[in-house]
């Protein structure tokens, strides 16, 4: 289990002239590196991978004269199409004494935020609040970025999606008619989704297997199958699934049953599905 967490860093810039303006967050930066450059309009980034994030920050209220004091601090929260958090709140605070020539220099916040392995696809939200403690003003901005990710149709209870066959382990589309022949290697994936969440986001979603003749006589059966147990920050509302069975060379033509029974041990939740293929 991968879990992301927020590295802030704090530097100083130097700019010219006077900034009269009231505080606020400004170039905000979303980029695929550290300081890389901002990512082109229409860029979906992907479960997994990670958004280097920064701002900066202009119009706060220095105080004293000889050696000017700036005390800034500011929260930064990451959420979801649907506003869950993706992380947890990031804050900090920026406080730094000016040299006379230094008098403008603009904060610069950095922050990595890792997208969710299992994000569904959609518009995220990033929420900035800064408060400038001198001064006693607050600054608030927002920006989005969008995650192309796996979509999955939510469901109230336990239930087995998109149960298809493959040609092989490598294939894009599902089978439009399931055949294969003996000596093949039968595939088939499917997502669980409706399982009940535990503390800590926790799920125990496991699966078994059973193969039926076409007469419907068991003639493969394996109870325990895979198991998927973690915790996560960020609650993973699918679990995607493959498998593969091996038919043996003098395997009988006919149509055979596949049959999937899922067990949500968090939840108490147990369900079943079948899908059929052919040998021929």
């Amino acid at each position: 289990m991968q879990r992301y967490w927020p590295l802030l860093a704090i530097t100083a810039m130097v700019t010219s002239g006077a900034d009269p303006k009231p505080l606020a967050i400004q170039r905000m930066n979303l980029s695929q590196y550290e300081d890389g450059p901002i990512i082109p309009g229409g860029y979906q980034f992907v479960p997994g991978e990670t958004i280097f994030f920064s701002f900066q920050v202009s119009g706060y209220k220095p105080v004293g004269d000889e050696e000017p004091r700036v005390s800034l601090a500011y929260t930064i929260e990451s959420q979801d199409p649907a506003g869950i958090p993706i992380i947890e709140p990031a804050s900090g605070v920026v406080e730094a004494t000016l040299d006379a020539e230094d008098k403008n220099w603009m904060p610069k916040v950095r922050l990595t935020i890792g997208v969710p392995p299992y994000a569904p696809s959609g518009d995220y939200k990033i929420s900035m609040i800064l408060q400038d403690r001198v001064g006693q003003t607050q600054a608030r901005a927002q920006t989005t970025f969008r995650v192309k990710g796996q979509t999955y149709e939510p469901s109230e209870k336990l239930v087995i999606r998109d149960l298809r066959f493959y040609r092989d382990e490598d294939s894009k589309q599902p089978l439009a008619n399931a055949a294969y022949r003996p000596g093949d290697t039968m595939w088939a994936r499917f997502y669980m989704t409706g399982y009940q969440l535990g503390p800590k986001n926790a799920l125990e979603v496991g699966y078994g297997l059973a193969l039926l003749r076409p007469g419907g006589e068991t003639m493969f059966r394996q109870e325990d199958a895979a198991l998927e147990k973690q915790e996560s920050f960020y609650p993973r509302r699918f679990v995607p699934a493959g498998m593969s069975l091996n038919l043996d060379k003098d395997v009988k033509p006919g149509q055979y049953t596949l049959v999937l029974f899922v067990n949500d041990k968090v939840g108490g939740q147990k369900v079943e599905a079948r899908a059929t293929f052919s040998v021929e």
